[in-house]
């Protein structure tokens, strides 16, 4: 890397979501309305869990982990955006960039294997009932919520270090409101082949909570159309269809690697 990306004078620039001011000023409505809306209502399940025995149950104290896991993802990014289109400013420091893109690709990770970790105690409950709280039992749930951190944050760090490796010379505006890998290694002026092969390789790493998902809703699908009486297969796509739920919400959380242009 260039003496100068290890100074703190480098600076990034963040286009936005737009080149227009209108519709940035509507972006900024937009974040500013949703952003504490995301706070609060994450809050008000973890508390709605702690302060409720009848939601300790594994598959609510995963649902409680991935709202925290949530508010920390939204706060990575949305702050900064807003602070900046108040100050009339652009700029972010090269080690605040390297940080947006850590923990977006950390948290990324670890929310979506906190929603196979979900999925895997849907199927559990489905296709061993007897069982249930003898595989998921408390140490189960506490491994699989470290366990994603640890996949999570395994994954981002890499990365990380990598990119921070690069030079970064002429153009330093990334087009995007947040600092992502892809953007940044469109800004190199070094070798990124590395980079980009260790970048699919983290996309492979992110797939798999996705595989493991179908994967246990295939089985659950399997064994629920087995199921003779209607009541027992109403009861199994209940079971269900809260994670379902789930999923779909945090799905909109989008890609840890967003496509490239």
């Amino acid at each position: 890397m260039r003496e100068e990306n290890h100074s703190s004078a480098l600076d990034f620039f963040l286009l936005g979501v737009s080149s227009h001011q209108e519709q940035e000023d509507f972006f900024f409505v937009l974040f500013l309305f949703i952003y504490p809306i995301t706070l609060i209502g994450n809050l008000l399940i973890i508390l709605a869990i702690r302060s409720d025995i009848r939601l300790h149950n594994p598959m609510y104290f995963l649902l409680a982990n991935l709202s925290f896991v949530d508010i920390f993802f939204s706060s990575v990014t949305i702050p900064k955006a807003l602070a900046n289109h108040l100050l009339g400013t652009k700029a972010i420091s090269f080690g605040g960039c390297l940080t947006q893109m850590y923990f977006m690709i950390a948290l990324a990770n670890t929310d979506s294997y906190i929603l196979a970790a979900m999925a895997y105690d849907r199927t559990v409950a489905i296709i061993r009932p007897l069982h249930y709280t003898t595989i998921m039992n408390p140490r189960t749930c506490v491994l699989l919520v470290i366990g994603s951190w640890v996949v999570g944050n395994g994954n981002a760090l890499p990365h990380t270090v990598l990119t921070a490796s690069l030079s970064f010379c002429g153009n330093q505006e990334v087009a995007n409101f947040y600092c992502d890998i892809t953007s940044l290694l469109k800004l190199s002026c070094s070798d990124v082949h590395f980079n980009v092969k260790m970048m699919y390789l983290g996309v492979g790493v992110f797939s798999v909570p996705l595989l493991c998902i179908v994967i246990s809703y295939v089985w659950v699908f399997s064994t629920v159309l087995r199921v003779p009486s209607t009541k027992g297969v109403l009861k199994a796509f209940s079971t269900c269809g809260s994670h379902l739920t789930v999923v779909s919400l945090y799905d909109s959380h989008g890609h840890v690697f967003p496509p490239s242009d």
